[in-house]
């Protein structure tokens, strides 16, 4: 239970300071922060100005890669935040430097907890002694991930309160939220309020909203409802709470150690989960680790995870995607959507770009290790149903522009001005129909690169046509049933926008935040060493397309990946391998210079071939996230596949004309 919280006399629940702890302010001065650490200093809220604190503080940046290595939340909080390095590449916090200060309250700016799904986050925080978060606005799964620890959150002005010697009634930090999280919170996290669920001490009625139009993600949750009366239609609102039953998901041994851990504490060593034939375990992060140097070091852990992964696998009978003879099978998002996400479905997994699969018409995001240890124990989780934001396309893409180009421009916009925060992004219109399933795909991995709840694309025939070419035993019309669309008059929180795709231009993301786009033509030269294609996000078979497409203008031409440039391509699976193979490409990319790596992940969190080895050698990459340091120490542009292929050829980055080689 959360020690900030203390029962008055009256029998009144009320949140209060504990003497002698410290409040911990995370400013853009780093050295500020380090007085804080060694106890030099002791900030109030009223010496700061918000603007001076860190603004989208990522997972990385609190439990880098590395640290992950570990499951057990003790050991990760040892080295909280060692991912916050200063412009000398030096950590900011040392080994237990969060855990010794003395600290129960951290404070940050905007967007706390951006990027992974990795519970390992808040938990490095609360295993340090931190009882409450303050910001001035949370990542949907960062915070949501808090909940379900129980930890505390808030904004400035509770602070200046607290601080000032004020009580504050419990109730004023958990009104904020629905009555079940807001029991939740209170009981002391997810786990405890699960245990009081199953005592029928608690409840979460079937919400009554009356008929109204739907999202797709309103849809999709209103099917899955556990409690509903039979034969009724039932119609959900954002902010409703339910119950819903999961269909599938998956994790991966990043992540399935600590859920075992976590099931085998809570549940007993003879734990059971719901139907496992829909939900599977991968090894695709780490497969690739001890190619690059600085993650040698952790082979050791890593094994670890990787034993664990497998008694989970032999205990629970879960699908079984382990690498065989140093071999993926492909990285989790891709293989999902090839083999079990289908249309309509609900699916949760323990990584953030679990939204891939809504390219394919189902409703799919990330949730941490405790709330995946709940629902593939139960068969069900609890939810609010979301706000929806609505992208409608217009038109067709130029030649060298993709859909990384699209998503590139939305994060540019729309998410530098929070409208996509915690919403399902729809996407749909006339010009969705010109981009292929796999770069629909793409809009929807990058979804959480918006802080949004997650991506979902409208179904057609080219979904149904997919489906079918990549399964055995589907029919058409189940396919086409399954299928959900937004009612016409469905309101949209977030607003309903035109998207124009002819007007897209090709861009890349600079170095440090997937929001920092720029258009190419106004980047200027920008000298490479590094590039890097591949990753969920741009290792299906239309990327492979694209590459291919542009190597193969480079060798019509007689050019090459240039001097000094290392250019790598990686299948997302053993299926867009064969592809790959069928179609010719593996000569394609030989002749070209191309070093290929085998199915799987790795590069996009600096555990494979792909990343930089020093801070002087820039990359770009057609991964999805380029926080500081998470794919090698040097600078990392994101960019499309073609941008990515034109530019490893040019040694610079450039965007793709075809022709442009002769």
């Amino acid at each position: 239970m959360n020690s900030l919280i203390h029962q008055t006399g009256s029998g009144q629940r009320v949140v209060r300071l504990t003497p002698g702890k410290r409040v911990l302010f995370l400013t853009k001065d780093l050295e500020l922060i380090r007085k804080q650490l060694r106890g030099e200093v002791n900030l109030s809220m009223s010496d700061i100005d918000p603007a001076d604190l860190l603004d989208d503080i990522n997972t990385d940046t609190m439990t880098p890669a590395w640290v992950c290595f570990r499951y057990k939340p003790e050991d990760i909080a040892l080295d909280a935040y060692a991912g916050l390095l200063d412009g000398d590449g030096e950590r900011v916090f040392e080994t237990k430097a969060l855990m010794d200060g003395g600290f129960e309250v951290i404070v940050s700016g905007q967007r706390k907890g951006t990027g992974s799904s990795r519970e390992t986050a808040p938990q490095c925080e609360k295993w340090s002694g931190i009882e409450l978060v303050i910001a001035s606005s949370f990542a949907p799964i960062h915070m949501r991930n808090n909940l379900n620890l129980g930890q505390l959150m808030g904004d400035y002005k509770v602070l200046q309160r607290l601080q000032a010697g004020e009580e504050i009634a419990l109730d004023e930090l958990t009104d904020q939220y629905d009555p079940v999280t807001k029991v939740m919170l209170e009981s002391g996290g997810l786990f405890s309020f699960n245990a009081c669920y199953a005592k029928n001490e608690v409840s979460v009625p079937v919400p009554q909203t009356a008929a109204k139009p739907m999202t797709m993600a309103e849809k999709i949750l209103a099917k899955k409802i556990v409690g509903g009366e039979a034969g009724r239609a039932q119609y959900l609102a954002p902010g409703d709470v339910c119950l819903v039953s999961v269909d599938g998901g998956y994790s991966h041994e990043f992540t399935t150690a600590q859920v075992h851990h976590f099931l085998t504490e809570e549940f007993g060593a003879d734990y059971e989960v719901q139907n496992p034939g829909k939900f599977g375990v991968f090894e695709d992060h780490l497969l690739y680790a001890g190619d690059v140097t600085r993650m040698a070091p952790f082979i050791d852990k890593i094994q670890i995870l990787r034993d664990l992964q497998v008694t989970f696998q032999k205990h629970t009978g879960v699908r079984d995607y382990s690498a065989k003879d140093g071999v993926s099978p492909g990285i989790c998002h891709q293989i999902a959507r090839e083999e079990f996400v289908d249309p309509g479905d609900f699916i949760q997994a323990t990584d953030s770009h679990t939204c891939m699969g809504g390219g394919g018409n189902a409703l799919t995001y990330g949730v941490g290790a405790t709330e995946y240890a709940g629902l593939i124990y139960s068969g069900f989780t609890f939810v609010k149903v979301p706000e929806s934001i609505r992208f409608d396309l217009q038109g067709e893409l130029h030649p060298g522009c993709t859909a990384k180009d699209v998503i590139l421009h939305i994060l540019d916009t729309f998410a530098k001005r929070e409208d996509t925060l915690d919403r399902v992004m729809e996407f749909g219109g006339s010009g969705l129909a010109s981009l292929s399933v796999d770069e629909r795909a793409t809009l929807c991995n990058m979804a959480t690169e918006c802080s949004a709840k997650s991506g979902i694309c409208e179904a057609d025939a080219a979904t149904v046509d997919w489906l079918m070419e990549k399964r055995e035993g589907l029919t058409r019309a189940d396919l086409e049933a399954a299928c959900v669309s937004a009612d016409d008059a469905a309101h949209y929180d977030g607003g309903r926008h035109t998207i124009d795709l002819s007007a897209i231009k090709p861009m890349v993301a600079e170095p440090g935040d997937p929001t920092y786009g720029k258009n190419i033509e106004d980047l200027g030269q920008v000298k490479i060493d590094v590039a890097y294609a591949g990753s969920c996000t741009a290792g299906k078979e239309g990327d492979f397309d694209f590459y291919a497409q542009v190597l193969r203008d480079a060798l019509d031409a007689g050019r090459k990946v240039a001097d000094g440039v290392s250019m790598y391509v990686q299948y997302g699976s053993e299926a867009v391998r064969d592809y790959a193979r069928d179609k010719g490409y593996v000569e394609i990319f030989e002749q070209a210079g191309v070093k290929i790596i085998q199915p799987g992940c790795g590069a996009c969190i600096g555990c494979g071939p792909g990343v930089s080895d020093t801070t002087e050698q820039v990359a770009v990459s057609a991964i999805n996230r380029n926080f500081q340091g998470r794919s090698g120490p040097g600078p990392l542009y994101l960019a499309s596949p073609l941008t990515v292929a034109a530019s490893a050829i040019m040694g610079h980055i450039v965007e793709y004309r075809p022709g442009m080689f002769a």
